[in-house]
């Protein structure tokens, strides 16, 4: 894979230097990989660039560049972008090219050296002269939220580090279903054609396994959230189960009294109090 510094990148595309570091001020193209006091740019960036490039030929604006970039990244259909709904939270009123502190991430977040060092490699935020860029409000947010309610921001970042491995070896999985056709002793007489062959399908995998890995994971994380509540119902029942008539033991008509509870699978809700 070619690598570029930015003066590079920029003769490649065709892009000024300005507007390569605009794109990434507004979140349209993704910071490069820092090496040293050095930064580097992938193939994957020149893509991009070039359709930055042909989508602002078009008309389009930046932000809806924007939406439509994240929307491709995560496999997402139109549809799913329209069904979404304006959010107003503090970080997203910041513009795009929002930055923050030191001392607003250890006010807000109560960050440490290291999940500021962590948040910038997983892309959260990317050095700024002394502030630090945002380069994913939603999450920061969630992150405040988070922390406010008692967790700790270097345990949530290193939960982040280990998924992202795990996925890289899902998504390498999901990509082998393609290789592995092709890459074998043939692959030197692969030719243009097999090779533009291969790229379709890879791209055709692409939407697949995000719709598989959401689908998965929403059911897994709703069986992990029920499982979760239902323990908890279980101590609230344990502690105040002496209290409570024994509802096995029938009457002296030979029915079983009624407790006032409405059995679920996670537990008994009181219909009367809703707790």
């Amino acid at each position: 894979m070619a690598e570029y510094r930015i003066n590079d990148l920029a003769e490649a595309s065709g892009v000024s230097v300005r507007n390569i570091r605009v794109y990434q001020d507004r979140g349209l193209l993704p910071p490069p990989t820092i090496r040293g006091r050095a930064g580097w740019y992938s193939d994957q960036h020149l893509v991009r660039l070039n359709l930055i490039s042909r989508m602002l030929e078009r008309g389009y604006t930046f932000a809806t560049i924007s939406e439509l970039l994240h929307a491709a990244h995560h496999g997402m259909r139109v549809e799913q972008i329209l069904r979404g709904s304006p959010k107003g939270g503090r970080f997203r009123n910041f513009k795009r090219a929002a930055t923050i502190t030191i001392a607003e991430l250890k006010k807000t977040l109560n960050a440490s050296d290291r999940s500021i060092a962590l948040s910038q490699k997983l892309g959260l935020l990317a050095k700024d002269g002394t502030h630090y860029a945002i380069r994913n409000p939603e999450l920061l947010e969630g992150a405040e939220v988070l922390v406010k309610a008692g967790v700790d921001l270097e345990f949530l970042l290193d939960r982040w580090v280990r998924v992202q491995d795990d996925l890289e070896d899902v998504a390498s999985s999901f990509v082998s279903i393609i290789t592995d056709k092709y890459f074998d002793e043939n692959l030197p007489d692969l030719g243009e054609a097999g090779v533009s062959e291969m790229a379709d399908l890879i791209q055709t995998v692409r939407p697949m396994a995000h719709e598989i890995v959401e689908t998965t994971f929403r059911r897994a994380l709703d069986e992990q959230i029920s499982q979760a509540i239902g323990r908890a119902a279980t101590y609230f029942d344990a502690t105040t189960g002496d209290d409570e008539p024994d509802s096995t033991t029938p009457n002296s008509s030979g029915d079983q009294p009624d407790p006032g509870y409405e059995t679920t699978d996670i537990g008994t809700l009181n219909t009367d109090t809703g707790r």
